[in-house]
Protein backbone atom coordinates (compact mmCIF):
# COMPACT_ATOMS: atom_id res chain seq x y z
CA UNK A 1 0.00 0.00 0.00
CA UNK A 2 2.74 2.45 0.94
CA UNK A 3 4.79 1.89 -2.25
CA UNK A 4 1.77 2.46 -4.48
CA UNK A 5 0.73 5.56 -2.56
CA UNK A 6 4.21 7.05 -2.70
CA UNK A 7 4.40 6.54 -6.47
CA UNK A 8 1.03 8.22 -6.95
CA UNK A 9 1.92 11.08 -4.67
CA UNK A 10 5.16 11.75 -6.47
CA UNK A 11 3.28 11.87 -9.75
CA UNK A 12 0.66 14.15 -8.28
CA UNK A 13 3.20 16.46 -6.73
CA UNK A 14 4.75 17.04 -10.14
CA UNK A 15 1.54 18.59 -11.46
CA UNK A 16 2.73 22.06 -10.55
CA UNK A 17 5.62 23.88 -8.93
CA UNK A 18 3.89 25.87 -6.18
CA UNK A 19 6.69 28.21 -5.17
CA UNK A 20 8.10 30.41 -7.90
CA UNK A 21 11.41 32.19 -7.75
CA UNK A 22 12.11 35.70 -9.01
CA UNK A 23 15.75 35.89 -10.07
CA UNK A 24 17.31 39.23 -10.88
CA UNK A 25 20.93 38.44 -11.70
CA UNK A 26 21.85 42.11 -11.44
CA UNK A 27 21.50 41.89 -7.65
CA UNK A 28 23.56 39.86 -5.14
CA UNK A 29 20.36 38.15 -4.02
CA UNK A 30 19.49 37.15 -7.58
CA UNK A 31 23.00 35.85 -8.18
CA UNK A 32 22.77 33.73 -5.02
CA UNK A 33 19.45 32.29 -6.18
CA UNK A 34 20.90 31.56 -9.61
CA UNK A 35 23.80 29.73 -8.01
CA UNK A 36 21.38 27.63 -5.94
CA UNK A 37 19.37 26.73 -9.03
CA UNK A 38 22.46 25.71 -11.01
CA UNK A 39 24.22 23.75 -8.25
CA UNK A 40 24.15 19.96 -8.82
CA UNK A 41 26.01 18.84 -5.71
CA UNK A 42 23.47 18.31 -2.91
CA UNK A 43 25.78 19.21 -0.04
CA UNK A 44 26.96 22.43 -1.72
CA UNK A 45 23.41 23.34 -2.71
CA UNK A 46 22.19 22.87 0.86
CA UNK A 47 25.02 25.01 2.21
CA UNK A 48 24.17 27.77 -0.28
CA UNK A 49 20.49 27.62 0.68
CA UNK A 50 21.32 27.86 4.38
CA UNK A 51 23.56 30.84 3.70
CA UNK A 52 20.80 32.51 1.67
CA UNK A 53 18.31 32.24 4.55
CA UNK A 54 20.85 33.95 6.82
CA UNK A 55 21.81 36.64 4.32
CA UNK A 56 18.26 37.40 3.13
CA UNK A 57 15.88 36.61 6.01
CA UNK A 58 13.11 38.83 4.55
CA UNK A 59 13.40 37.76 0.93
CA UNK A 60 10.21 37.11 -1.05
CA UNK A 61 11.96 34.01 -2.39
CA UNK A 62 12.36 32.29 1.00
CA UNK A 63 9.53 29.82 0.42
CA UNK A 64 11.23 28.60 -2.77
CA UNK A 65 14.59 28.29 -0.99
CA UNK A 66 13.13 26.33 1.93
CA UNK A 67 11.29 24.12 -0.57
CA UNK A 68 14.67 23.37 -2.14
CA UNK A 69 16.17 22.63 1.28
CA UNK A 70 13.54 20.28 2.64
CA UNK A 71 14.11 17.30 0.28
CA UNK A 72 17.86 17.76 0.64
CA UNK A 73 17.55 17.42 4.41
CA UNK A 74 15.46 14.29 3.89
CA UNK A 75 18.14 12.81 1.58
CA UNK A 76 20.80 13.70 4.15
CA UNK A 77 18.81 11.84 6.84
CA UNK A 78 18.22 14.99 8.86
CA UNK A 79 14.47 14.77 9.61
CA UNK A 80 14.57 17.45 12.32
CA UNK A 81 15.88 20.02 9.86
CA UNK A 82 13.44 18.81 7.19
CA UNK A 83 10.58 19.35 9.64
CA UNK A 84 11.91 22.78 10.58
CA UNK A 85 12.10 23.74 6.89
CA UNK A 86 8.53 22.53 6.43
CA UNK A 87 7.32 24.62 9.34
CA UNK A 88 8.99 27.70 7.87
CA UNK A 89 7.37 27.11 4.46
CA UNK A 90 3.96 26.60 6.05
CA UNK A 91 4.35 29.84 8.00
CA UNK A 92 4.88 31.61 4.67
CA UNK A 93 2.25 29.59 2.78
CA UNK A 94 -0.31 27.87 5.08
CA UNK A 95 -2.15 26.33 2.08
CA UNK A 96 0.86 24.36 0.82
CA UNK A 97 -0.40 20.75 0.85
CA UNK A 98 2.75 19.33 -0.74
CA UNK A 99 4.93 20.77 1.98
CA UNK A 100 2.60 19.49 4.68
CA UNK A 101 2.87 16.03 3.12
CA UNK A 102 6.66 16.24 2.89
CA UNK A 103 6.84 17.34 6.53
CA UNK A 104 4.61 14.42 7.52
CA UNK A 105 7.03 12.04 5.79
CA UNK A 106 9.92 13.67 7.65
CA UNK A 107 8.04 13.11 10.94
CA UNK A 108 7.63 9.46 9.94
CA UNK A 109 11.36 9.21 9.27
CA UNK A 110 12.02 10.62 12.72
CA UNK A 111 9.57 8.04 14.19
CA UNK A 112 7.96 10.69 16.37
CA UNK A 113 4.28 9.78 17.05
CA UNK A 114 3.35 13.28 18.22
CA UNK A 115 4.76 14.91 15.08
CA UNK A 116 3.18 12.26 12.86
CA UNK A 117 -0.19 13.05 14.44
CA UNK A 118 0.34 16.81 14.06
CA UNK A 119 1.37 16.69 10.41
CA UNK A 120 -1.09 13.98 9.47
CA UNK A 121 -3.89 16.20 10.76
CA UNK A 122 -2.47 19.26 9.01
CA UNK A 123 -2.01 17.40 5.72
CA UNK A 124 -5.50 15.90 5.87
CA UNK A 125 -7.09 19.29 6.58
CA UNK A 126 -5.50 20.79 3.47
CA UNK A 127 -6.34 17.74 1.34
CA UNK A 128 -9.98 17.78 2.44
CA UNK A 129 -10.19 21.47 1.63
CA UNK A 130 -9.10 20.72 -1.94
CA UNK A 131 -11.48 17.75 -2.18
CA UNK A 132 -14.38 19.97 -1.09
CA UNK A 133 -13.49 22.74 -3.54
CA UNK A 134 -16.20 23.47 -6.16
CA UNK A 135 -15.68 22.53 -9.78
CA UNK A 136 -14.60 25.59 -11.79
CA UNK A 137 -17.07 27.10 -14.25
CA UNK A 138 -14.35 27.54 -16.85
CA UNK A 139 -14.34 24.25 -18.83
CA UNK A 140 -10.64 24.64 -19.66
CA UNK A 141 -9.83 24.49 -15.93
CA UNK A 142 -11.95 21.42 -15.12
CA UNK A 143 -9.38 18.80 -16.11
CA UNK A 144 -6.67 20.34 -13.91
CA UNK A 145 -9.18 20.63 -11.05
CA UNK A 146 -10.03 16.93 -11.37
CA UNK A 147 -6.34 15.99 -11.28
CA UNK A 148 -5.78 18.19 -8.25
CA UNK A 149 -8.78 16.70 -6.41
CA UNK A 150 -7.67 13.17 -7.26
CA UNK A 151 -4.20 13.93 -5.97
CA UNK A 152 -5.69 15.42 -2.78
CA UNK A 153 -7.63 12.21 -2.20
CA UNK A 154 -4.39 10.24 -2.46
CA UNK A 155 -2.75 12.65 -0.02
CA UNK A 156 -5.65 12.27 2.39
CA UNK A 157 -5.40 8.47 2.24
CA UNK A 158 -1.67 8.67 2.85
CA UNK A 159 -2.22 10.89 5.89
CA UNK A 160 -4.45 8.13 7.33
CA UNK A 161 -1.92 5.45 6.47
CA UNK A 162 0.77 7.42 8.32
CA UNK A 163 -1.34 7.32 11.49
CA UNK A 164 -1.97 3.61 11.05
CA UNK A 165 1.72 2.81 10.60
CA UNK A 166 2.87 5.01 13.49
CA UNK A 167 0.22 3.61 15.84
CA UNK A 168 1.20 0.03 15.13
CA UNK A 169 4.92 0.79 15.41
CA UNK A 170 4.95 2.72 18.69
CA UNK A 171 5.43 0.73 21.89
CA UNK A 172 3.96 3.48 24.07
CA UNK A 173 0.30 2.53 24.68
CA UNK A 174 -0.75 6.09 25.49
CA UNK A 175 0.72 7.48 22.27
CA UNK A 176 -0.85 4.59 20.36
CA UNK A 177 -4.28 5.52 21.68
CA UNK A 178 -3.65 9.22 20.95
CA UNK A 179 -2.86 8.41 17.32
CA UNK A 180 -5.83 6.10 16.85
CA UNK A 181 -8.19 8.57 18.49
CA UNK A 182 -6.89 11.35 16.23
CA UNK A 183 -7.77 9.29 13.15
CA UNK A 184 -11.11 8.22 14.59
CA UNK A 185 -12.04 11.84 15.29
CA UNK A 186 -11.15 12.71 11.71
CA UNK A 187 -12.66 9.72 9.91
CA UNK A 188 -14.38 6.93 11.86
CA UNK A 189 -14.94 5.12 8.54
CA UNK A 190 -11.25 5.03 7.61
CA UNK A 191 -10.16 1.77 6.01
CA UNK A 192 -7.53 1.49 8.77
CA UNK A 193 -9.92 1.55 11.72
CA UNK A 194 -10.72 -2.18 11.47
CA UNK A 195 -7.21 -3.03 12.67
CA UNK A 196 -6.67 0.07 14.78
CA UNK A 197 -9.66 -0.30 17.13
CA UNK A 198 -8.48 -3.70 18.47
CA UNK A 199 -5.00 -2.17 18.85
CA UNK A 200 -6.53 0.70 20.84
CA UNK A 201 -8.41 -1.78 23.02
CA UNK A 202 -5.20 -3.63 23.83
CA UNK A 203 -3.31 -0.40 24.53
CA UNK A 204 -6.05 0.91 26.83
CA UNK A 205 -6.00 -2.32 28.82
CA UNK A 206 -2.22 -1.94 29.19
CA UNK A 207 -2.60 1.65 30.39
CA UNK A 208 -5.12 0.66 33.06
CA UNK A 209 -6.55 4.19 32.92
CA UNK A 210 -10.27 3.93 33.68
CA UNK A 211 -11.11 7.48 32.60
CA UNK A 212 -9.32 7.03 29.27
CA UNK A 213 -11.04 3.69 28.72
CA UNK A 214 -14.53 5.03 29.23
CA UNK A 215 -13.95 8.22 27.22
CA UNK A 216 -12.58 6.31 24.23
CA UNK A 217 -15.23 3.58 24.42
CA UNK A 218 -18.12 6.03 24.64
CA UNK A 219 -16.78 7.99 21.67
CA UNK A 220 -16.91 4.84 19.53
CA UNK A 221 -20.22 3.65 21.00
CA UNK A 222 -21.86 6.95 20.08
CA UNK A 223 -21.46 5.91 16.43
CA UNK A 224 -21.43 2.12 16.85
CA UNK A 225 -23.61 1.22 19.87
CA UNK A 226 -23.35 -2.55 19.28
CA UNK A 227 -19.55 -2.71 19.27
CA UNK A 228 -19.01 -5.49 21.81
CA UNK A 229 -15.32 -4.70 22.33
CA UNK A 230 -16.11 -1.09 23.21
CA UNK A 231 -18.97 -2.22 25.48
CA UNK A 232 -16.43 -4.40 27.32
CA UNK A 233 -14.11 -1.42 27.64
CA UNK A 234 -16.88 0.87 28.91
CA UNK A 235 -18.25 -1.60 31.46
CA UNK A 236 -14.76 -2.47 32.70
CA UNK A 237 -13.73 1.19 32.89
CA UNK A 238 -16.76 2.25 34.91
CA UNK A 239 -16.36 -0.81 37.14
CA UNK A 240 -12.76 0.22 37.83
CA UNK A 241 -13.80 3.77 38.65
CA UNK A 242 -16.48 2.50 41.05
CA UNK A 243 -18.34 5.81 40.93
CA UNK A 244 -21.23 5.29 38.52
CA UNK A 245 -22.70 1.83 39.10
CA UNK A 246 -25.67 2.59 36.84
CA UNK A 247 -23.25 2.97 33.91
CA UNK A 248 -21.65 -0.38 34.73
CA UNK A 249 -25.05 -2.06 34.74
CA UNK A 250 -26.18 -0.27 31.55
CA UNK A 251 -23.13 -1.26 29.51
CA UNK A 252 -22.99 -4.79 30.92
CA UNK A 253 -26.65 -5.44 30.08
CA UNK A 254 -26.14 -4.05 26.59
CA UNK A 255 -23.09 -6.28 26.16
CA UNK A 256 -25.03 -9.41 27.14
CA UNK A 257 -27.80 -8.43 24.72
CA UNK A 258 -25.37 -7.88 21.84
CA UNK A 259 -23.62 -11.19 22.44
CA UNK A 260 -26.90 -13.11 22.32
CA UNK A 261 -27.58 -11.70 18.87
CA UNK A 262 -24.04 -11.89 17.48
CA UNK A 263 -23.48 -14.67 14.97
CA UNK A 264 -20.28 -16.67 14.86
CA UNK A 265 -17.98 -15.18 12.22
CA UNK A 266 -17.22 -17.37 9.25
CA UNK A 267 -14.04 -19.38 9.68
CA UNK A 268 -14.02 -19.21 13.49
CA UNK A 269 -13.94 -22.55 15.32
CA UNK A 270 -17.17 -23.28 17.22
CA UNK A 271 -15.34 -24.24 20.41
CA UNK A 272 -13.21 -21.07 20.31
CA UNK A 273 -16.30 -18.93 19.71
CA UNK A 274 -18.13 -20.51 22.65
CA UNK A 275 -15.09 -20.05 24.89
CA UNK A 276 -14.77 -16.38 23.94
CA UNK A 277 -18.45 -15.75 24.57
CA UNK A 278 -18.36 -17.52 27.93
CA UNK A 279 -15.47 -15.33 29.05
CA UNK A 280 -17.33 -12.15 28.06
CA UNK A 281 -20.76 -13.23 29.35
CA UNK A 282 -19.15 -14.10 32.68
CA UNK A 283 -17.81 -10.54 32.85
CA UNK A 284 -21.16 -9.12 31.73
CA UNK A 285 -22.67 -10.59 34.91
CA UNK A 286 -19.64 -10.05 37.16
CA UNK A 287 -19.48 -6.27 36.59
CA UNK A 288 -23.14 -5.51 37.45
CA UNK A 289 -23.04 -8.07 40.27
CA UNK A 290 -20.12 -6.21 41.80
CA UNK A 291 -21.90 -2.88 41.22
CA UNK A 292 -25.05 -4.07 42.99
CA UNK A 293 -22.95 -5.54 45.80
CA UNK A 294 -21.14 -2.20 46.30
CA UNK A 295 -24.57 -0.56 46.65
CA UNK A 296 -25.64 -3.20 49.20
CA UNK A 297 -28.37 -4.39 46.82
CA UNK A 298 -27.78 -8.00 47.78
CA UNK A 299 -30.76 -9.55 45.96
CA UNK A 300 -29.82 -8.26 42.48
CA UNK A 301 -26.15 -8.85 43.33
CA UNK A 302 -26.85 -12.50 44.12
CA UNK A 303 -28.67 -12.98 40.81
CA UNK A 304 -25.85 -11.53 38.69
CA UNK A 305 -23.03 -13.13 40.66
CA UNK A 306 -24.65 -16.55 40.46
CA UNK A 307 -24.82 -16.23 36.68
CA UNK A 308 -21.17 -15.17 36.58
CA UNK A 309 -20.14 -18.07 38.82
CA UNK A 310 -21.79 -20.56 36.48
CA UNK A 311 -19.27 -19.47 33.83
CA UNK A 312 -16.31 -18.91 36.15
CA UNK A 313 -14.36 -21.78 34.59
CA UNK A 314 -13.85 -19.40 31.65
CA UNK A 315 -12.48 -16.75 34.05
CA UNK A 316 -10.87 -18.70 36.93
CA UNK A 317 -9.14 -15.58 38.31
CA UNK A 318 -12.57 -14.15 39.18
CA UNK A 319 -13.78 -17.20 41.07
CA UNK A 320 -12.52 -16.32 44.59
CA UNK A 321 -14.07 -12.84 44.43
CA UNK A 322 -17.34 -14.18 43.04
CA UNK A 323 -17.54 -16.78 45.83
CA UNK A 324 -16.73 -14.20 48.51
CA UNK A 325 -19.32 -11.67 47.29
CA UNK A 326 -21.93 -14.41 46.96
CA UNK A 327 -21.13 -15.66 50.47
CA UNK A 328 -21.51 -12.18 51.92
CA UNK A 329 -24.70 -11.48 49.92
CA UNK A 330 -26.30 -14.72 51.11
CA UNK A 331 -25.29 -13.91 54.68
CA UNK A 332 -26.88 -10.44 54.44
CA UNK A 333 -30.00 -12.07 53.01
CA UNK A 334 -29.91 -14.47 56.00
CA UNK A 335 -29.35 -17.54 53.83
CA UNK A 336 -26.77 -18.88 56.26
CA UNK A 337 -26.30 -22.36 54.79
CA UNK A 338 -25.62 -20.92 51.33
CA UNK A 339 -23.33 -18.25 52.80
CA UNK A 340 -21.26 -20.91 54.59
CA UNK A 341 -21.00 -22.98 51.40
CA UNK A 342 -19.64 -20.08 49.34
CA UNK A 343 -17.20 -18.95 52.05
CA UNK A 344 -15.89 -22.50 52.40
CA UNK A 345 -15.30 -22.72 48.64
CA UNK A 346 -13.55 -19.35 48.69
CA UNK A 347 -11.38 -20.39 51.66
CA UNK A 348 -10.22 -23.43 49.66
CA UNK A 349 -8.77 -21.26 46.87
CA UNK A 350 -5.53 -19.31 47.02
CA UNK A 351 -6.28 -15.59 46.77
CA UNK A 352 -6.10 -12.37 48.78
CA UNK A 353 -9.59 -13.24 50.08
CA UNK A 354 -8.69 -16.70 51.35
CA UNK A 355 -7.83 -15.70 54.92
CA UNK A 356 -10.93 -13.52 55.37
CA UNK A 357 -13.15 -16.24 53.92
CA UNK A 358 -11.70 -18.73 56.42
CA UNK A 359 -12.41 -16.29 59.27
CA UNK A 360 -15.99 -15.90 58.03
CA UNK A 361 -16.43 -19.69 57.98
CA UNK A 362 -15.24 -19.89 61.58
CA UNK A 363 -17.48 -16.99 62.63
CA UNK A 364 -20.59 -18.51 61.03
CA UNK A 365 -19.94 -21.91 62.61
CA UNK A 366 -19.45 -20.25 65.99
CA UNK A 367 -22.57 -18.12 65.64
CA UNK A 368 -24.77 -20.82 64.14
CA UNK A 369 -23.70 -24.06 65.83
CA UNK A 370 -26.30 -26.10 64.00
CA UNK A 371 -24.76 -25.15 60.63
CA UNK A 372 -21.95 -27.36 59.38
Amino acid sequence: MKIVLLALLLAGGALAQRHKVNINTETPEGQALQQIGQETDDAKKLAECEKFTQDYPKSDNLAWVYAEMQPLYVKANQPDKAIDAGEKIMALDPEDMDTALATLKAAEAKKDPDLVKKWSNATAALAQKVIASPQPKDEDAVEDWKKHVDYAKQVNTYSEYAIDAAALQTTDPRKRVDLIEALYDRNPQSQYMAQLLPAALQALQQMNDADRKTAFAEKVLAKDPNNDEMLILAADGYSQKGKEPDKVIEYSNKLAEVLKQKAKPEGVNEADWTKRNNVIICLAHYWPGKAYYSQKKYGPAKKELTEALSLADANPALKPELLFMLGDSEYRLENIVEALKYFQQCAALKSNLQAQAAKNVAAIKSQYRAVK
